[in-house]
Formats: structure tokens, sequence, C-alpha cells
């Protein structure tokens, strides 16, 4: 009898010991299991962080993550604060934030110059965006102010509006020393067209209002945004933006419906019934290319579980695309307090991919570290800051329900702004002609800036990183993306 006793314990320790049984069990009827899993998946996240510790940089990630990422994560992190009520992690968010603002308080810090491009800028301005919108702790003068700072990266992006080109937009890059220059792709404009509209929103500010529908109406007039709401990734300016990646990102989708739910927010009348409109195509669209009824082998699937589809079954999606998904999530979110109408085709979404994304959380070190695949009950092997940030967000996303509405500067915003804020010393872009002394100055200073690039990034291709311009798939061309 002692020897059955004691196998079937071994029976029940050796089948709990696989992923399923320590992964986290999630409860999507519950407010407590929601929180709890949050909680668990968030700590195994900023566990990649080492910013904090002696001879690190703040505020920002080791290889192979960019430097926006981090940002991306600061800003769910303040999210995960409003949902949950954890101010655990408030700190570090407040002095990663600050301390990679910059001199020039525009989130265009020395230490990120060799990289950065205007989406990446842009995911930096979302997560101080979202601490003036949620009433974030507001930093001690004379520290950077939330509000000033997505003012100051709104005005650094308006100011390279480039009209010598496709009629206007954004480039992808900020230098044009980084592959990627000659590139107009969706998620620059499109996160630019989101942070106008947020803006827009919270200040009342009717030139931020004009930007966002400027933003949206060049966006509509390339191949990057089409009549039936197809978003694709980008046009090259070499071919007067006039040809479109197509290639299907969920955060592409993401910031033109944040965006658009924001100005449905503030809109009355034909106005309202317009983004209403656009919000409905852009839904449609996501519906039918993220949460897929079939799987690679015409497997049936959940008709509601987010799928990276253009990675994720090839299982070549790299560090930053991991992380795409969360992007999709926190505003398919926040879209269903901006324009409640979405709530019945967005809720049920949310639920079943957090009930698939904790199904992946069983795996790692700690055992409940995140996989990709949330079509999965088992971990698929893969685990990251973008794997973590991916299933927090859609987790926690579960909680919008009780998570106040953003606020405004006249409804409760605390948030100091400066409407003139980012306009001190920083890189112009200059697209005028260009003559023959400009020509060969620029190609001695291009020769020089190659020569101390490749030198100082060879390490990181040795290493098998692939640096910022190619990002991040180096066998595609630069405008191709990944």
């Amino acid at each position: 009898m002692w020897k059955i006793h004691h196998a079937f314990l071994f029976f029940i320790f050796t089948i709990c010991w696989i992923p399923p049984c320590r992964g986290i069990q999630l409860d999507v009827s519950s407010q407590d299991s929601i929180k709890q899993t949050a909680r668990t998946i968030a700590k195994d996240m900023i566990s990649f962080y080492v910013g904090d510790k002696p001879g690190q940089t703040p505020g920002i990630l080791l290889k192979p993550y960019y430097w926006w990422q981090a940002g991306a994560m600061w800003g769910e992190l303040i999210e995960y604060w409003a949902a949950t009520g954890d101010t655990h992690y408030n700190d570090l968010v407040s002095s990663s934030l600050i301390f990679q603002a910059g001199a020039d308080r525009n989130f265009m810090p020395q230490n990120a110059s060799n990289e950065e491009g205007n989406d990446d800028q842009a995911f930096w301005a979302f997560a101080a965006m979202t601490a003036a919108e949620l009433n974030f702790p507001d930093p001690p003068e004379p520290k950077p102010q939330w509000l000033a700072l997505a003012q100051a990266v709104f005005n650094t992006q308006a100011r390279r509006w480039d009209m010598e080109s496709c009629g206007g937009g954004l480039r992808w890059q900020i230098l044009f020393t980084n592959p990627g220059w000659n590139y107009k792709n969706t998620i620059s404009n499109g996160a630019f067209f989101q942070l106008a509209a947020r803006l827009a929103r919270y200040t009342g500010n009717q030139t931020y209002t004009n930007w966002a529908d400027k933003t949206w109406d060049w966006l509509a007039s390339t191949p990057n945004l089409t009549p039936d709401y197809r978003v694709n990734d980008g046009s090259d300016i070499k071919k007067n933006c006039t040809d479109a990646n197509g290639i299907q990102w969920t955060y592409n989708y993401g910031t033109m419906i944040m965006g658009a739910a924001n100005m449905y927010d503030i809109s009355t009348g034909a106005a309202k019934e317009k983004w209403k409109s656009r919000i409905q195509g852009l839904l449609t669209q996501a519906e039918s290319v993220f949460f897929p009824t079939k799987g690679p082998d015409n497997d049936p699937l959940s008709p509601n579980v987010m799928v990276e589809i253009s990675c994720e079954w090839s299982k070549l999606c790299n560090p930053d695309q991991t992380s795409f998904k969360a992007y999709l999530s926190r505003w398919l979110a926040a879209t269903t307090q901006l324009a409640p109408f979405t709530k019945e085709k967005i809720l049920p979404k949310l639920q079943a991919s957090a009930a698939g994304a904790a199904a992946q959380c069983s795996g790692g070190d700690t055992g409940t570290k995140c996989g990709r695949n949330w079509n999965m009950a088992v971990w698929d092997g893969y685990n990251g800051v973008g794997e973590q940030m991916s299933a927090l967000a859609v987790v926690q996303a579960n909680l919008i329900g009780t998570t106040r509405k953003p606020v405004t500067e006249k409804g409760g915003g605390t948030s100091r702004g400066n409407p003139n804020a980012g306009m001190g010393k920083q890189v112009e872009l200059h697209y005028g002609a260009i003559t023959t002394r400009s020509k060969t100055g620029a190609g001695i200073l291009t020769a020089l800036i190659m020569i101390v690039t490749i030198g100082g990034a060879w390490w990181m291709v040795d290493d098998g990183y692939t640096p910022k311009g190619l990002k991040r798939i180096s066998t595609h061309p630069p405008w191709a993306r990944y």
C-alpha cells in the first residue's frame, strides 16, 4: 500500500511538472484572477530590465531589443498601474521616461541617436501621453512633464513633414544616414496621426485636430491605407509612394484604430459618423487578417484569438515583432472606452486572446514565462520582452471595463503642457535643391559616418544583431522593413 501511495504521488508530481500545470490559470470573468495574472506576467517582463543596475543606462533594454521597445514597455506599465492599482513599478517608469527624454526634452537622447526613427520616438511619446491621460503621478518641477513631452515629440515631427516627396508624410528615419530614409512607412505616419488625435482630445487645440485630419488624408492618398481599410506597411519614396509593401502587422492597424477612436470621441455630427465608419472599416479588416478561423494546416481555430499572421506561423518573428500584438490589444481596449459601439466586436476577442496568452505563460525558468502562439495550450518554447508585453497587454485589457476613461486637460487632467515644447536644438532636415558643393560635402560626411558606424557596429552584426536601419531581417531591402 505504501508503494502504491508513493507511486501515485510521484505520478502527480511528474505530470504537474510539465508546463500546463506550472502555468498561469486565468479566469477572464474574475477581476482578481486577471489582476493576479497581470502581476505575474509583469514581474517576468521586468526581469529582462537591468537599466537600474550599476553601470547600465536607465530606461533602455539590452540588445537584441531596440530603444523604442523600452518606451513601449513603460507605457504599458502605466496602463498596468491604472488597471490593477499596483504601484510597484511607478518609480521605475517615471525615472526611465525622464532619463530618456533627453537634453531637449523631446525623446531624442544621445544614447539613441544611431537608431532612432520617427516611429521609435513616437512610442516614447505614447508613454508620456498615456501618463497624462491616466493621471499617472506627475514628476516634480523642474523635471519634464508628461503632456509637454508628448507635445515636444509632436512639434519635432511636424517640422519633419516632407512635402518634397509623395506630397507629404513622414519618412521612416530621422537621419539620412540610416537605411530606410527613402521609406515612408505606415507606423511612423500612423503614430503621428494617433499622437495628434490624442493631443487634440486632451487639449482641445484645433491645430492637433487639423494635423490628425491631414495625416489620415495623406495616408489614404497612398497605397498604405486603401479605400477598403487595408493597412499596408509603407511606400518607397523613389517610386513616389505609388507602391505598397503589403505585409500585414497588428500594430499598423492598432495605431490607426486608436487615432480614429480619439477623433470619434471629440467629433460631432457628420464628422462623428465619418470616424465611426472608419473605425468599423479598420476593425473589419483587422478581424479578417489577425483573427483567422483556420491555421496553417487548415486546422480550425478560435475566431477570437489574435495571431501575428506575417511571422508567427512561420516562426520568423524577431524581437520587435513579438511585441506587436501588445499594441493592438492595448489600443483595442482603449477604443471600447472612446467608441463604445465597438465593445460587442472587441471584448470577445480580448477575452479569448487573454485566455490563450495565459495558457502560453507556462515556460522558462519561472514556469510562468510567456510564449507567442495563443492558439496553443502548451508553451511553444519562445520567450522574451515582446512575448511578455503582448501577454500582459491582452490580459490587463480585460480590466478596461473598470479602468476610468482617459482624462482631458479640462476634465480632470493634471499634467502641465507646453505647446512650444521640444523646439530647442535638434536635427534639421533640408529637402531643397542640392548643389554640387553640398553633394561633395555630404559625400565626405557620409563616408566618415559610414566608417565610424561600420566600425562601431561590427560587434553587433558579428553577434547576430541587425543594425537599426535593416530592422530587422537583413535579407530584405530597407523599405521592406522586415
